[in-house]
């Protein structure tokens, strides 16, 4: 080898060097306010302006949340203690806690009923929304409405017993009917539930003083934030399968189910919900036998399920637009008949493809659910508006007062928007 070949072979390298960090300014944090805050002059200058903003109202607002008064029996015995300067007066939420959460009639020694229904409800909903926890759980996710009904409303248990035992009469007929016709089945087994029904009404008026084993609550005496747990999640629960009802019915082949569904929907949806709810306070009670009893929560949980059902109905409906044809020519090439084919193959790629939409419809619905003060249901905005700022203790305290109602209607909201997200990601199955 040539001096000059061995010259140049002591400048090759034989191994590779270590990977160097990039700089500074091209990580992390550095690099993420740089290419996201900064990544232009106008960027820049909408950055600062933001940080401006953001400054002038939070040294506004945390001197006066920090400055708060928890322990005052008035506004102003808070306006002694703060002596001028600004803060908050907390103490109103401390002394009508109660009052915000259970409204003004509800019993007091009876707080732990609809506490202990909040809990099993945690428990009930657990395996409808995680499906790796064991199927066994959905039993108390079946009983759950029973005994959440009977803990909150009080009375005879044989009330929360026959319903029970109509659904199961229900399913049963239904079961039996709908492998020779889905619309049988369907319809066989609401005439056996409401024979059942029919018949146990006789024996409820005859041994329901014997089983009495809580303190009945009439539902006038329903109210602060508990009203509008109540009325969220029974109308959301209701609502999303009378919704696939309606939307199947619109796509029906047979005329007269698929109008009847169309004109339902189209009715429904051009009607704002305050209307519905007023017409749920004077007129729905005509629609109803003269000897009836039906008190405004239920035509109120009737008139809101009806107006999420015809949104939640047009939301199922897209989805099952956006299906490809050719799956439904699959199910019709395994020879599977109507109800297999929906209960199989295309629904539950509909719903997966109708998430964002019906979790768009029941936070709205959730929401709505303080319009029910204007029919004088007394819900969590309801007490604020009406005995809370009418008392002479605490008349001209509104900030705090809206702001925990927001706070709170902010917490399940969120909680649902996080959930429909990671519901959306455990369910993507495509492939990208």
């Amino acid at each position: 080898m040539s001096d000059k070949q061995s010259h140049l072979n002591a400048f090759v390298r034989t191994e590779t060097l270590p990977q160097l960090p990039p700089p500074e300014n091209s990580r992390g944090m550095v690099d993420w306010v740089r290419r996201n805050l900064f990544a232009t002059i106008p960027n820049a200058v909408l950055t600062l302006a933001s940080i401006f903003v953001i400054y002038v109202v939070l040294s506004g607002v945390l001197p006066w949340i920090f400055n708060g008064v928890w322990d005052a029996g008035s506004l102003s015995e808070c306006r002694e203690i703060l002596n001028g300067t600004s803060g908050a007066c907390f103490a109103v939420i401390a002394e009508r806690w109660p009052q915000l959460m259970y409204g003004l009639a509800y019993p007091s020694d009876a707080y732990w009923r609809p506490n202990l229904a909040f809990v099993i409800m945690l428990v009930a909903i657990a395996p409808v929304l995680f499906f790796d926890l064991p199927r066994k759980m959905l039993i108390v996710t079946a009983l759950f409405p029973f005994v959440a009904y009977w803990l909150i409303w009080g009375g005879t248990i044989l009330t929360p017993l026959l319903a029970l035992a109509g659904f199961v009469a229900g399913y049963f007929a239904y079961s039996r009917l709908v492998k020779s016709s889905f619309a049988g089945g369907f319809f066989g087994g609401i005439l056996a539930a409401a024979v059942v029904w029919y018949l146990g009404g006789f024996l409820i008026s005859e041994g329901a003083r014997d089983n009495v084993m809580l303190e009945a609550v009439p539902s006038r005496d329903l109210g602060g934030y508990m009203l509008n747990m109540m009325l969220g999640v029974t109308c959301v629960s209701l609502s999303v399968p009378i919704g696939i009802v309606l939307a199947l019915g619109r796509q029906s082949s047979m005329p007269l189910i698929k109008w009847i569904c169309v004109l339902f929907i189209e009715f429904i949806r051009g009607v704002p919900l305050i209307t519905l709810l007023f017409v749920a306070s004077v007129m729905l009670a005509y629609f109803f036998p003269p000897e009836s009893t039906v008190d405004l929560f239920l035509r109120v949980v009737i008139m809101i399920t009806m107006f999420s059902a015809a949104y939640i109905a047009e939301v199922i409906r897209g989805g099952l637009a956006a299906l490809p044809k050719g799956q439904y020519e699959a199910a019709d090439s395994l020879g599977l008949d109507y109800a297999q084919a929906m209960r199989l193959i295309i629904l539950p790629q509909a719903l997966k493809i109708s998430i964002p939409g019906i979790v768009n419809i029941a936070v709205g619905l959730f929401k709505d659910t303080v319009l029910v003060s204007v029919i004088s249901m007394f819900d969590i905005v309801g007490m604020i508006r009406g005995p809370i700022l009418a008392s002479t203790d605490w008349n001209g305290v509104y900030w705090e007062l809206l702001g925990f109602a927001a706070l709170v209607f902010f917490v399940v909201c969120y909680g649902i928007s996080q959930y429909s997200q990671w519901l959306e990601r455990r369910l993507a199955t495509d492939h990208r």
